[in-house]
């Protein structure tokens, strides 16, 4: 490809130069609700859009969501309510401005993904849609499609709109790196297609603005709802381009996951929050309902509340498992409700309908990653992200069920307006040097699955955080020397490239987690079990330096300062300390009464 040799703006993944090139105006690299959303509303202001992805356009996480999409449809809930929720759920460390953003544009944003062409269920006699209800809602506010299938059916109207729209797409396709020009500008990104496609090998995709929407990073770990492709790809690119990424130490695990045993690994089943809102109960061996009397919703308290008390019964009882009990549902429900976790309890010998399903808690959902404002923007020009990669502040410390492919919608739409809007081109890209980094062996990516699961997971404390960062560096560590010594790395390659950033943003979890020294949202510190919003009612702020340092700072408040200027007008991010923190206002209390439909008519 055509650009000026350099040396590049900072890090980057041992790879072979490019050996093609496609030129867009904007290119989107993942293809879920967040990524997808972003293609159309870019290709209908009419700019040329690539979308590139790593497996096939409907392999990400999206397809994998269950329970549904939270908006305030129902009769009787507002926006404000649903705010209110989500600033509960997110333990004090939620940006109230962004939350305002996704609660008031959400249901627009739901009318308009029914337009493109999903379908969601709906009362087979009035055609109301159907609202279900998940932990930390006080309303029923979530639109579901199939049952327990809603990702699957947006990733559905989503990918045929793409079609229809005929926007390029590349698949099977890792992404490597940013390319920026002599300014420092995002100007396109590096890839690698996996042979597969109509271009084999490393390759170029050369753009004015570079959108990440390639999800989370639950591989990182040794049993999570996550695919496999959920390697935490865009949150490493970001670092090595020198953006800025947040509450990355904010692990959601989803409290029922299917248990399969205690060596199993990888990709595990989710066991929806929507079975417990519809009335299933958390019980341990002897039946006892040990939520009730823990929380004011019982099984129906936050993400973390859950998975933490499920873990601290495991503790008490000596047991690797509880238990989700919702036989008195009967067959017929099951099998209208929830026909896809009935399916999968099935296939590995357990059925719900005549016994209690096993459940534990696993990774499942990245709170924070690549900090972004209201609109999108990275610290870095031209670069965005959206979707689980990013942290917009609206989950805080632990995301709210259902607000994930919500945000996706809301935020998607956010940028394509501020890329139509500014539609500023950068100049050539500067071509990097090859990396003098080596990469890590692929079995590593299963040394850090080890690692982070034993010190890094549910769990945590100051010994078990720096026994895992002091075995993240010595792996790091060895690769460098044996490289320094011998000029060797590991071949290049998808399985190399996605364990080198997998123990990335590994260390940067690992260095968050140790420096918040308290227990809040999903970040439990067995040494720390108190929340302490004095000291740490603020977010921690992680950079890679040209040298492969992490930078760790802090900020002010709860409120995130500007990436560039424009929307958010806070305080700056500082070094470090404890600078004083007022709590964000909850709102008023939110009415309980339940709305189970909304009439189909008024979406």
């Amino acid at each position: 490809m055509n650009g000026n040799r350099g040396t590049g703006s900072g890090p980057r993944l041992y790879a072979p130069a490019p050996g093609w090139t496609l030129t867009s105006d904007v290119v989107v690299v993942g293809s879920g609700v967040a990524g997808l959303t972003v293609a159309l509303r870019c290709a209908a202001a009419g700019a040329k859009v690539t979308v590139v992805t790593k497996a096939q356009l409907d392999d990400g996480s999206t397809r994998w969501a269950q329970g549904g999409i939270a908006a305030a449809l129902g009769e009787g809930d507002t926006p404000e309510q649903h705010l209110a929720d989500t600033l509960v759920a997110g333990a004090g460390l939620c940006d109230e401005p962004a939350v305002r953003a996704l609660v008031t544009e959400g249901p627009g944003a739901v009318r308009r993904l029914i337009t493109t062409g999903a379908h969601f269920d709906a009362d087979e006699d009035s055609g109301e849609i159907l609202l279900g209800r998940e932990g930390g809602h006080h309303r029923n506010r979530i639109v579901h499609a199939g049952g327990d299938a809603t990702g699957a059916e947006v990733s559905r109207a989503l990918i045929e709109a793409v079609r229809a729209a005929r926007i390029e797409f590349v698949e099977n396709a890792l992404v490597l790196d940013l390319l920026t020009d002599a300014e420092g500008r995002a100007a396109g990104v590096t890839l690698h297609v996996m042979g597969e496609g109509r271009r084999d090998g490393v390759g170029a995709v050369r753009a004015r603005a570079v959108v990440l929407a390639t999800g989370g990073m639950g591989q990182v770990f040794s049993a999570t709802t996550n695919p496999h492709v959920s390697t935490g790809d865009g949150v490493a690119l970001a670092l090595r381009a020198g953006a800025e990424v947040s509450d990355l130490e904010f692990v959601q695990f989803h409290p029922t996951v299917l248990w399969l045993g205690p060596d199993a690994e990888g990709q595990q089943p989710l066991v929806s929050e929507a079975v417990r809102g519809e009335g299933a109960h958390l019980v341990d061996a002897d039946g006892v309902r040990f939520m009730v009397g823990r929380h004011e919703l019982a099984e129906l308290a936050p993400r973390d509340i859950v998975a933490k008390a499920i873990t601290r019964r495991m503790q008490e009882t000596g047991t690797e498992h509880m238990f989700l009990d919702g036989r008195h549902f009967g067959a017929a429900m099951w099998e209208r409700r929830f026909p896809t976790i009935l399916a999968a309890c099935r296939a590995h010998g357990i059925d719900p309908v005549t016994q209690p399903v096993p459940v534990a808690p696993a990774a499942h959902y990245a709170s924070g990653g690549v900090r972004t404002d209201l609109r999108g923007r990275t610290t870095v020009p031209g670069l965005y992200a959206c979707g689980e990669v990013a942290c917009t502040g609206v989950h805080g410390a632990n995301r709210l069920a259902s607000n994930s492919l919500l945000e996706g919608l809301v935020f998607a739409e956010r940028i394509a307006a501020d890329i139509a809007a500014e539609p500023a081109a950068p100049g050539e890209p500067v071509i990097p040097e090859p990396a003098p980094a080596p990469l890590l062996a692929s079995e590593a990516r299963y040394e850090v699955q080890r690692i982070m699961t034993a010190g890094a997971g549910v769990l945590r404390s100051a010994e078990s955080l720096a026994t895992a960062a002091g075995a993240l560096e010595r792996l790091r560590t060895a690769s460098v020397e044996a490289y320094d010594r011998d000029g060797k790395t590991a071949e290049p390659c998808v399985e190399t490239w996605e364990a080198t950033n997998l123990a990335l943003v590994a260390r940067v979890l690992v260095a968050a987690a140790r420096r918040r020294e308290e227990t809040r949202g999903c970040h439990w510190r067995e040494d720390r079990p108190d929340r302490d919003d004095q000291r740490w009612g603020r977010h921690l702020v992680v950079r890679l330096t040209p040298h492969r340092t992490l930078e760790v700072r802090t900020t002010e408040s709860a409120d995130f300062p500007p990436t560039r200027g424009g929307d958010r007008d806070t305080a700056p991010i500082v070094d470090d300390g404890a600078a004083p923190y007022g709590p964000a206002s909850h709102g008023p209390a939110p009415d309980r009464t339940a709305s189970h439909a909304v009439p189909k008519e008024s979406l």
